[in-house]
C-alpha cells in the first residue's frame, strides 16, 4: 500500500499567545515538527506539545529555527556554519529532553523557515546542520526539502535524509518554495492544495507557478500550522488520500 508521511509545524506559540489549534490538528497528521524556544514556543509549550503528540501516537521531531522571535524565523540572517552547528544542537537537545522525560523517542529534526530554505541552496551550512544531527544522534532522521542541498548532505554523512514537499506552497520551476509574499507562494484553496498533494504523492512531481513539470520526490508532505485554513486542510488532505488509498505513515 502506498504510503506518505503528513507532517505539520507545531508549538510555535509563546507564553499565553497561542498559534493555531495544534490539539485538534493531530489526528490528521502522522508527524509533528515541534517548535525548540528559539524561534517561537517556550519550555512549557514543548512540554505541552510533546505530551498531545506522544498521546496521538505521533512521530515528534525537533523545529529548530532562527533567533528571530519577531520575524518568527523567516528572515534571514546572516550566520556562519558553526553559528548554525551550535542552533541546531542547542534546540534539538532541548526538544529530545522534553521527549525523553516524557517516555517517547525524538523521530526527526526539520529547520524552520529561514533556516530551512538557506540550508536548501548553502552547501557550508547544510553540512553544519547535518553534522550537528549525526553528533547529537545519527538514528535521527532529518527532513529537508526534496532536491535541496541539506538532503544530499545528510545522505552523504549517513544519515536518513527525508524528502520533503508541500502542500501549501508554491514552487518555482527550480523546485524550491516561492518566497512567500510573492503571488503564488500560499495556496489557500482547498481543493488546490489536495490536488497538489496527490499530484506530489501519485504522480512525483508537480506544476511550477510558470507551468514547468518538476519532479519531486514526496516522503513527506507538511501542512503549515499556523495559517487560518490550517485545520480543514489538514482534515480535507487525510480525506483525500484515504479516498485514495495511500496511508499515512510516518518514515521508519
Amino acid at each position: 500500500m502506498l504510503s506518505v508521511d503528513l507532517n505539520c509545524d507545531l508549538g510555535e506559540g509563546f507564553g499565553p499567545y497561542p498559534l493555531g489549534d495544534d490539539v485538534a490538528l493531530m489526528p490528521y497528521l502522522s508527524s509533528v515538527n515541534i517548535a525548540c524556544g528559539v524561534h517561537a514556543g517556550d519550555p512549557a509549550l514543548m512540554r505541552q506539545t510533546v505530551a498531545a503528540a506522544l498521546a496521538h501516537g505521533l512521530a515528534i521531531g525537533a523545529h529548530p529555527g532562527l533567533p528571530d522571535r519577531q520575524g518568527f524565523g523567516r528572515r534571514e540572517l546572516a550566520i556562519s556554519p558553526q553559528e548554525a552547528y551550535e542552533l541546531t544542537l542547542y534546540q534539538v537537545g532541548a526538544l529530545q529532553a522534553f521527549v525523553l522525560a516524557a517516555g517517547g523517542r525524538l523521530h526527526h529534526v526539520k529547520p524552520h523557515g529561514a533556516l530551512y530554505n538557506m540550508a536548501a541552496r548553502n552547501r557550508p551550512l547544510a553540512q553544519a546542520i547535518a553534522q550537528a544531527v549525526k553528533d547529537l544522534d545519527p538514528s535521527l532522521r532529518l527532513y529537508a526539502l526534496a532536491g535541496g542541498a541539506l538532503l544530499d548532505e545528510a545522505r552523504a554523512l549517513g544519515l536518513r535524509g527525508v524528502s520533503e514537499v508541500f502542500v501549501d506552497r508554491g514552487y518555482g520551476a527550480d523546485g524550491h518554495l516561492l518566497p512567500r509574499g510573492t503571488p503564488g507562494a500560499l495556496l489557500d484553496d482547498e481543493e488546490a492544495a489536495v490536488a497538489q498533494l496527490l499530484s506530489l504523492v501519485r504522480d512525483g512531481g508537480v506544476q511550477s507557478s510558470e507551468g514547468h513539470w518538476v519532479g519531486l520526490q514526496a516522503q513527506t508532505v507538511c501542512l503549515h500550522g499556523d495559517g487560518p485554513h490550517a485545520l480543514p486542510f489538514a482534515r480535507r488532505c487525510a480525506e483525500a488520500l484515504s479516498q485514495a488509498g495511500i496511508a499515512r505513515r510516518a518514515p521508519a
